[in-house]
């Protein structure tokens, strides 16, 4: 049977773990990797049958590292090394012909460079991958990037599209993350128990972001590749499993499912983005926001951090029949908080949005201050401040005012319906 595009992306950490720990590099792991599954497919095609892919891969990756090694003079005594090793560290799934016949077995732990930490809690490969690119040694950037290719199994030109970047630019931050990787690192390790205590928040946060650029612009996506919000639901589930009793990951999971449960209904009959108000809420996926309002109260009732506080935000927007019923004096006191324990320009952006709308006589200064962070705050910051105030205006009647803003907007949309919506309302679009 002919492996399926979740099947793919399910094997994708898995191999990438497996080369990585057998031959020390993240970098050389994941381009053997890609090759890996290109083969897979061109077997498939011809007729060839898998019958565990993960397994497969790692075989077909491991031996086309050995001989691009080979072919590398100045590499010589690397290859030597590796051809000594017979055993790669993959465990096929029970019954699989893999596991039946094959003498590619898992390495002891003292033969792998896997913390014995790590093999005891069996830990999901995405989330042991998430913690090697939540390396304290990257930028936030390149976390994200590196976390995408790795964890996700994106491409460059997905990774492109989903941070709004060029491709040359997604390349070039790629590569430096995995350079910065590799000179901050000796080796391939996934983190002891200790030091993914340690990370955590910084994991936490990678996810997060992953979710709002989803968020953001993901408004229909089409399949799983580019559905990020689903690959970021997954994740989540996934560290919830690892850390079921720590409010900020219950926290972070409440946000991604609210999040994706209120993505049916965000645009209208001709694809074009609707405001809050607009939004038709009898549409939204009842499953996942009952889902995620557990989660919430969970995070609520044990935990005052970044997450805990912005699934109770979420939680109050969803919950709420309609905007002007909305309980926006509490949102403002979530907002102070949340600034308090995590400030950032984003931050503040929302809380200027929700004082909007609990004190409409502070619309001339919030108006002032959001112009204020459109114009000199950072570019993530600059974008959602200037929605903020173009929606500001349209609210409290300077339409042509804000006309002028969306139409500036409609350039910097991430998504067309994004864009479509800022032309319509700038009166340049149906």
């Amino acid at each position: 049977m002919s492996p399926t595009e979740e099947e793919f992306r399910a094997a994708w950490p898995r191999v990438v773990r497996t080369l990585a720990g057998w031959c020390g590099s993240l970098d050389l792991a994941e381009e053997h990797a890609a090759e890996a599954m290109a083969r897979a497919v061109r077997h498939d095609a011809d007729g060839g049958r898998i019958d565990d892919l993960a397994a497969w891969a790692v075989q077909v990756g491991r031996r086309a590292l050995l001989d691009d090694v080979r072919r590398r003079d100045t590499f010589g005594r690397l290859a030597a090394d590796l051809a000594r090793t017979d055993r790669v560290a993959v465990e096929p799934p029970p019954g699989s012909a893999v596991a039946a016949g094959s003498r590619h077995t898992p390495r002891d732990p003292a033969e792998t460079d896997v913390d014995p930490d790590d093999l005891a809690e069996d830990l999901d490969d995405r989330v042991a991958l998430l913690f090697v690119a939540c390396d304290d040694a990257l930028a936030p950037g390149a976390q994200m990037v590196l976390a995408l290719r790795v964890v996700c199994g994106l491409g460059v030109r997905e990774i492109a599209v989903h941070l709004g970047i060029a491709e040359t630019a997604a390349a070039a931050r790629l590569t430096r993350a995995k350079k910065g990787l590799a000179q901050a690192r000796t080796g391939f390790a996934v983190p002891g128990a200790e030091d993914r205590r340690a990370r955590l928040p910084v994991v936490l946060a990678c996810v997060a972001g992953m979710f709002t650029v989803a968020h953001r612009d993901g408004f229909a996506p089409v399949d799983a590749a580019s559905d990020l919000g689903g690959q970021a639901l997954s994740l989540a589930d996934a560290l919830v499993r690892l850390s079921p009793d720590d409010p900020e990951v219950r926290g972070l999971r409440a946000l991604v499912l609210l999040g994706l449960g209120r993505r049916p209904g965000r645009v209208d009959a001709d694809g074009v983005a609707l405001t809050l108000d607009e939004v038709d809420r009898t549409r939204w996926d009842d499953r996942l926001v009952r889902a995620g309002l557990r989660d919430a109260a969970v995070a609520a009732r044990h935990g005052t951090g970044r997450f805990a506080l912005e699934a109770a935000i979420s939680g109050l927007h969803t919950t709420a029949p309609d905007v002007a019923s909305t309980d926006w004096p509490r949102i403002l006191a979530l907002y102070d908080a949340l600034g308090r324990v995590w400030p950032s320009p984003a931050v503040e952006a929302a809380r200027l949005v929700a004082q909007s709308y609990a004190d409409p006589a502070s619309a001339e200064a919030v108006g002032t201050a959001l112009a204020r962070l459109a114009a000199t705050g950072p570019a993530y910051a600059r974008r959602d401040a200037g929605f903020a105030l173009a929606d500001l205006l349209w609210r409290t009647g300077r339409r042509e005012e804000a006309g002028e803003h969306y139409r500036t907007l409609a350039e910097l949309a991430g998504s067309e319906a994004v864009r479509r919506f800022c032309l319509r309302r700038g009166g340049a679009g149906p």
